[in-house]
C-alpha cells in the first residue's frame, strides 16, 4: 500500500496537479521535456498564428513558464556606461503579450565575469502553484507571489565559474539547487517558505574541475524518493534529508549541463566536457555504484548543453553541432543519426509522437519520434536563441535574445 501511494503521489507531481499549474519548470511538466498536446508545427514572424510578439529589454537564456495565465520569465539588464547589472522577473499577459508586473529583486555596481555564451539569468523560474521561485546562481534567489510581490530573497554565496546554469527545483517544502562552483561544490536544500538553509552537502569528489551547472531531477526510490544531481566526475543521489545514497563515476566529466532524465528505472546523463558519454544507470544502488549499475555507456554524439528526451523506449539527443541520435533506451544501440540544425544548446522538446529542436540560431526543426528518421518541418525565426521551448496547451512560447512569441490558433 505504501508502494502504490509512493507511485500515485510520484504521478501527481510529475502531472503537476498544481492549481492553475502547467510548463511550471525547466522542461515542463515532468522536468524532462514532454508536453501532453498537439503543438505548432508552422510559423513565422509574420504568420496566422502568431498570437504575439513582446521585446524584452535584456538579456537571459532562461526558458518561460507558465504561472496562472501569465509568462513569467527571469532577465538581466546591464548598463555598458557603468558596468552596473540588475536581475530581476517579467510577467506577460498569456493573450496579449502585455506586461502585467515587473520586480526588480538584485543589482550589482559591477558585472560579475561569465561565460560569453551564458547570460546573468540563465536558470529558469519554478512555479509550485502558491509561489514562483528564481534562482540567479551566486546572485540571488527568491520567492515572489503569483503577482509578482516578493516573499524573500537571498544570496547563497559560492564561487561559480562562468556564471551559473543550474535551474531551481521544489519537492514538498524543499528548494533545491546545484552550487558547483570552483571550490567546495555542494548541492542546496532550502526551505521553501523562509529561504532558511534546510541542509547543504558537499560533493565526495575529488575533482580537478569542480564547476558544473547542471539541474536536478527529483525520482521515486522504493518507498521514498531520490535526488539525482549529476556534478564534475560523478552523478549523486540524495534522500530528502541530504544523505548520499550513491553516486557513479565518468572520469574526467566536468562543466555537466544537461538535465537527467528518468524511465524504466534507469538515470541517463551525460558526463559534460571534455569527451561527453551518457550514462544509463540503474537508480536502486547503494554507495560507488559504478561498477554495478551502470547498463551501458556511449561517447557518440553526445550533448555538452542539450538536454535529451525519451519517448517510449526512443531515446533522443542533440550533440552540440545538431546532429540527433535515436538510441534504444535499454542497450544504447543506435537506430540512427541526422544533421537536423546548426549548433545546439536548448533542450529537446516532445509532444504528439513529434521532436522539437531550437538550434542557436532560432531556427526550430521537427521531426517524428519513432525509429527511421523522417523530418516533418523547419521554422525559422532568424533570431538568436539558446533557450528552450515552453509548451502551453496547443500553443508554442520562445524565446529569443530579442523577444519572447506565442503561437498557436487564434
Amino acid at each position: 500500500m505504501t508502494k502504490l501511494l509512493i507511485a500515485v503521489t510520484f504521478l501527481m507531481q510529475t502531472l503537476c496537479l498544481f492549481s492553475g499549474t502547467e510548463w511550471n519548470q525547466f522542461r515542463g511538466k515532468t522536468g524532462q521535456g514532454h508536453a501532453s498536446a498537439k503543438l505548432p508545427i508552422k510559423w513565422s514572424k509574420d504568420s496566422p498564428n502568431l498570437l504575439w510578439r513582446t521585446e524584452i529589454n535584456g538579456k537571459a537564456w532562461s526558458s518561460p513558464i507558465l504561472v496562472n495565465g501569465l509568462v513569467v520569465i527571469t532577465n538581466s539588464r546591464t548598463s555598458t556606461k557603468d558596468n552596473s547589472l540588475e536581475l530581476e522577473a517579467l510577467a506577460m499577459d498569456g493573450k496579449t503579450g502585455m506586461l502585467v508586473w515587473k520586480c526588480s529583486l538584485f543589482s550589482y555596481p559591477n558585472m560579475p565575469r561569465i561565460h560569453r555564451k551564458n547570460s546573468y539569468a540563465s536558470p529558469t523560474p519554478f512555479f509550485d502553484g502558491l509561489s514562483i521561485f528564481v534562482h540567479f546562481g551566486n546572485l540571488g534567489t527568491a520567492s515572489l507571489t503569483p503577482e509578482g510581490k516578493i516573499r524573500w530573497k537571498k544570496v547563497f554565496s559560492y564561487s561559480p565559474v562562468h556564471g551559473s546554469g543550474s535551474s531551481p527545483v521544489v519537492h514538498d517544502d524543499l528548494l533545491l539547487f546545484s552550487a558547483d562552483g570552483a571550490s567546495d561544490p555542494a548541492i542546496y536544500a532550502i526551505n521553501k517558505i523562509d529561504g532558511s538553509v534546510r541542509w547543504k552537502k558537499n560533493r565526495s569528489s575529488d575533482s580537478k574541475k569542480n564547476f558544473s551547472f547542471c539541474t536536478p531531477l527529483v525520482i521515486p526510490r522504493g518507498e521514498d524518493f531520490q535526488i539525482i544531481s549529476p556534478a564534475s566526475d560523478y552523478v549523486f543521489s540524495y534522500s530528502l534529508n541530504g544523505n548520499e545514497l550513491w553516486k557513479s563515476h565518468y572520469p574526467g566529466g566536468y562543466s555537466v549541463v544537461p538535465r537527467p532524465v528518468f524511465s524504466s528505472n534507469m538515470i541517463f546523463v551525460s558526463s559534460g566536457y571534455d569527451l561527453p558519454t551518457l550514462y544509463a544507470i540503474k537508480t536502486d544502488g547503494t554507495g560507488d555504484v559504478t561498477g554495478t549499475k551502470v547498463v551501458w555507456k556511449t561517447s557518440k554524439l553526445v550533448p555538452r548543453n542539450s538536454s535529451l528526451v525519451i519517448v517510449d523506449d526512443l531515446l533522443f539527443m542533440a550533440a552540440d553541432n545538431g546532429v540527433v541520435s535515436c538510441l534504444d533506451v535499454f542497450s544504447g544501440s543506435t537506430h540512427w543519426n541526422e544533421r537536423v540544425g546548426g549548433s545546439c544548446s536548448a533542450s529537446l522538446l516532445h509532444a504528439d509522437n513529434l521532436i522539437y529542436l531550437t538550434d542557436e540560431t532560432g531556427k526550430t526543426v521537427i521531426f517524428k519520434a519513432k525509429k527511421e528518421f523522417e523530418k516533418l518541418a523547419v521554422n525559422d525565426l532568424g533570431e538568436r536563441s539558446l533557450a528552450s521551448l515552453m509548451a502551453w496547451g496547443e500553443t508554442l512560447v520562445i524565446r529569443t535574445e530579442e523577444a519572447i512569441y506565442r503561437f498557436g490558433e487564434k
